[in-house]
């Protein structure tokens, strides 16, 4: 249950990343409905992680919560044309899922 609970949390900061991008107009004003979105998220991200980590090494639950989250906010970033989708991106991006995935079977 630990570690869904951890893939979740991981999920929920690419959520919060996408949020907080979305918060800033071109005109400098801030826009509310992204804002709250990224203060839940990443208030149930970082709770989700702190639950996680009661039963998962530390070392290994933060790897995996910054890995998952990193895989997702650069997939989001390429799916909406923020950044490109290079083959060496998505290869590197493919290593990390190796190495989250690695992670899991030594832990």
């Amino acid at each position: 249950m630990a570690w869904l609970v951890l893939i979740f949390s991981g999920a929920l900061e690419a959520v919060w990343a996408a949020a907080l991008h979305r918060t800033a107009q071109a005109t400098g004003r801030r826009r509310i409905a992204p804002g709250a979105l990224f203060l839940v998220a990443v208030l149930a991200s970082t709770g989700g992680l702190a639950i996680a980590m009661q039963s998962i090494p530390t070392g290994t639950a933060y790897a995996v919560w910054v890995g998952v989250g990193v895989v997702l906010t650069s997939a989001y970033a390429m799916a909406s044309k923020v950044e490109p989708a290079t083959a060496a991106r998505i290869l590197l991006l493919a290593g990390i899922v190796a190495c989250v995935a690695g992670l899991k079977l030594v832990a």
